[in-house]
């Protein structure tokens, strides 16, 4: 019975929800883009924010309730990490952001001193911007 009142009261709040969305969302666009990219909790932060920007309307309660909604449903999907010692230069311009000649000496420097250990054995490569490498070190697996 418990079991039944939850998903009663769970499917009450994603109609709740869906309505709450066609209500605000659809305004300007069809619901549906709202979540179609996955994002985590800062990202759709940045997207209500960037909504209300553009005009959108809507009590605070309603907004909370929406962006929980999303948080909840429709997370970031996880990236998998960069493997430092086996990836490829355009690998690292990619996921890194490095230019071409960075990521080049990035390999060229593995090639010639052995596998990196740490994030400040990659530091040590030169041309590259240890604040960058430091920005994205979660991206990183040595």
């Amino acid at each position: 019975m418990k079991l039944a009142l939850f998903v009663a009261a769970a499917a009450a709040s994603f109609g709740q929800v869906q309505a709450l969305m066609e209500k605000h969302c659809a305004r300007c666009h069809e619901a549906a883009k709202s979540y179609s990219l996955k994002q985590d909790r800062d990202g759709w932060q940045a997207t209500m924010n960037k909504m209300a920007g553009l005009g959108m309307k809507a009590p605070d309660a309603e907004l909370a309730e929406i962006f929980e909604y999303l948080v909840k449903n429709y997370p970031a999907d996880t990236v998998a990490k960069l493997k430092v010692n086996e990836c490829r230069a355009i690998e690292l311009e990619s996921t890194l952001g490095l230019k071409r000649s960075v990521a080049a000496a990035v390999i060229a420097y593995r090639e010639k001193n052995g596998p990196f250990k740490s994030l400040a054995d990659l530091k040590k490569v030169p041309g590259v911007d240890p604040a960058k490498l430091e920005e994205k070190k979660d991206r990183l697996s040595f």
